[in-house]
Order: C-alpha cells, then sequence, then structure tokens
C-alpha cells in the first residue's frame, strides 16, 4: 500500500501545483494590470514598474492562500478521473485498494494541504501583506479610513481611552493620533494629540505631543484647563500594531491569535466583535475545506469515462469550488446580518459541502 499511497500522493501534488500556478498567474496578470494603472497616477512620487512588480510579488501568498482549497480540488479530481479512464484506478482497486483506505489515503494527503493553508494564511500571507501595504505607502502615502480614521477603545485602571488614528502605514508608524481620556463617569479629563506615533513593545512612542487637561476642583465646583507641549512621550497600551490595523484594514489580514486577542479587547471594552469573531472562525475552518475537497473528488474515481469527458467533470469542479467560495462570502454577510452564531456561520459552507461528499461518496462508492 505505500506504493499506491505514493502513487496517488504524487500525482496529486503534481496536479495541484499544477493547477494553483495556472491561477496565480492569471491572478498576477490582473493584479498587473491594475498596478499599471497606479504606476501612471504616482510616477511622479517614484513609484515605477519595480515598485509595483514587487507589490504583485508580495500579494502572492495571499492568492494562494484563497486558491488553494479550489486547487486541491480541480487537482484531485483531474487524477481521479485519469486514473478511471486509463483504468488505472481499476487495477488499484483489484489489487486490494477498498473505497474507505482510499479515502484515508486522501485524508492523510488532505492534513498536508491544510497545514500549508494554515501555515499560509496565518503567517506568510499576513506578513506578505504587511511588506505590500508599506510599500505602497512609501510612494502613495499612509492608509487612512475615511475623513475620520479609526476609533479604538481601552480600558485602564478604571479609565477609558478613545483613541483616534487618521494614519498608519500597516506596519508600526502612525500618524495624526488623538487619545482622549474619560473617567468612569464619562467624564473628559483629557486630550493627548500627537503628529507621529510608533508602537514598540506594548508601549506607543508619541512625537511632537501636546496633553490637554481637565482638573475639576470638587470644593470649588470649577475646572481647570491646562496645556503642556513635549517632543515626545511614552504611553503604555495593549493596543497592538494588529489591532490597529484591524480598525483601519479588514480583519482577513490578521493572524488567528491577533484576531482572538482584538476579539477579546473587544469585548472587554464593551464594543461589538461579531465580525470578528466570524472572521476569526472562518479562519480555523477554511484549512479543512481542504479535506472536503479531496473527499468530494474521490467519487470521480469510481465513474466511467468516455474519451474527452474529463474536461467536462474538471469543468464540474471548478464550478463545485466557486460554489463553495461564494456560499462562505453568502454566509459571512449573512451572520453578520442576522446575528447568527459566528462558529456555526463560518463552519456552515465546510459542514454542507461535507454532507454532499460523504452522501456522494456513499451513494456512488459504497452502495453501488
Amino acid at each position: 500500500m505505500n506504493t499506491v499511497r505514493r502513487l496517488l500522493h504524487g500525482e496529486i501534488i503534481m496536479a495541484v501545483a499544477f493547477v494553483a500556478m495556472g491561477f496565480l498567474a492569471l491572478f498576477m496578470f490582473f493584479d498587473l494590470v491594475d498596478e499599471l494603472q497606479s504606476v501612471a497616477r504616482h510616477a511622479a512620487q517614484g513609484y515605477q514598474l519595480k515598485q509595483a512588480l514587487l507589490y504583485i510579488t508580495l500579494k502572492i501568498p495571499e492568492h494562494l492562500y484563497q486558491l488553494l482549497p479550489l486547487s486541491v480540488l480541480i487537482g484531485c479530481i483531474y487524477v481521479m478521473a485519469r486514473l478511471a479512464q486509463s483504468s488505472e484506478y481499476t487495477i488499484l482497486r483489484t489489487g486490494g485498494l477498498d473505497p474507505l483506505r482510499a479515502l484515508s489515503t486522501l485524508l492523510r494527503l488532505g492534513l498536508v494541504f491544510v497545514a500549508i493553508t494554515f501555515l499560509i494564511g496565518d503567517y506568510v500571507a499576513p506578513w506578505a501583506d504587511r511588506q505590500a501595504i508599506q510599500v505602497k505607502a512609501i510612494y502613495q502615502g499612509h492608509l487612512t479610513l475615511g475623513q475620520t480614521g479609526a476609533w479604538l477603545k481601552e480600558t485602564q485602571n478604571g479609565r477609558h481611552f478613545a483613541v483616534n488614528v487618521r494614519a498608519f502605514d500597516g506596519i508600526e508608524h502612525m500618524r495624526n493620533v488623538r487619545i482622549h481620556e474619560f473617567n468612569e463617569d464619562g467624564q473628559l479629563l483629557g486630550i493627548t494629540t500627537a503628529e507621529q506615533a510608533d508602537i514598540q513593545n506594548g508601549q506607543w512612542a508619541l512625537q511632537q505631543v501636546e496633553q490637554k487637561t481637565i482638573k475639576t476642583e470638587p470644593t470649588q465646583n470649577a475646572s481647570k484647563y491646562s496645556a503642556e507641549k513635549t517632543a515626545q512621550t511614552i504611553w503604555a497600551t495593549g493596543i497592538s500594531a494588529d489591532m490597529v490595523a484591524a480598525a483601519l484594514l479588514t480583519p482577513d489580514r490578521m493572524r488567528t491569535w491577533e484576531l482572538f486577542k482584538y476579539m477579546r479587547h473587544l469585548s472587554n471594552n464593551q464594543q461589538n466583535s461579531q465580525r470578528y469573531e466570524i472572521e476569526f472562525w472562518r479562519k480555523v475552518f477554511y484549512p479543512l475545506s481542504c479535506l472536503v475537497m479531496l473527499v468530494l473528488a474521490l467519487p470521480f474515481a469510481y465513474l466511467h469515462f468516455r474519451s474527452g469527458q474529463i474536461a467536462g467533470h474538471v469543468f464540474g469542479g471548478v464550478l463545485a469550488g466557486i460554489s463553495f467560495s461564494l456560499l462562505n462570502n453568502v454566509f459571512g454577510f449573512m451572520g453578520a446580518l442576522q446575528n447568527w452564531e459566528p462558529w456555526l456561520t463560518s463552519a456552515g459552507p465546510s459542514l454542507i459541502y461535507s454532507a454532499i461528499s460523504l452522501a456522494t461518496f456513499w451513494w456512488m462508492v459504497l452502495r453501488r
């Protein structure tokens, strides 16, 4: 069985790699067309073709993360259909490859794809995406969110802070930062503004700072206002660079652990974390979709093919993969709108397709 396992695994890995490279080439072409427009608009700021090509290269891990389950489905369907058409799979069956053993063989390989998808989506893609943002930020200005920037909240020792960040480069440098401090009764205690800020080891290094404080005199029933300007000051906070990026960018750019911490941060500050909980569970379940795709592709090995039918079945696999991606997005939007349970919203498409895959496997393989 080791020989059979090596045969199937080798064929599927080669097919998946070929499909993934084809999809990546297509997506890189689309990115190049978009970036040529950016080159024309920002050529005066120094954004040239080589910077655009670097940006496109850094976007490859993100595309690969999105395309890997679909590539697994198409590649496995192609291999199974080809083995069935050439009667090689029939020979393997007569040699002792029963359906359950074939399923376990594919699932073993699926665990490898699950690990690769998780590592790319949780480590490689977020890092490369931050670097890509940095490349554009240097030549096209810092990232912003509308006219008011991003707002974050934090509670420290009974005091509440509302933090506004107008611009962020996606790494650690911020511009136009305002920190509003309130007591437990909601009374404003002070406003700190800084033209620039750097996130360093759990602290914000504020530069060109102006601190305005309001102190209430209980005996006189009056408030005293004071203002002070300093070149630099340190503000200790639990708001990390990933949290600022999450407020300015989409949550799918964050790592799973950072999403979990940001969810806890929002919950501790009585903020709605539904959107980030859905994205957290989606990141947990999305790599497991590779297993679903392999189970969905296995019944193709038990079909009887005529000449020229493989292309049609591969096209059907493409449609199945696209429908899975669409269902993922639809469930995400519906879950956010209808306030569904986050883990069920993210796991729903995988559960549905798993049920379809297992039912198809039972009907076409075991029952027939």
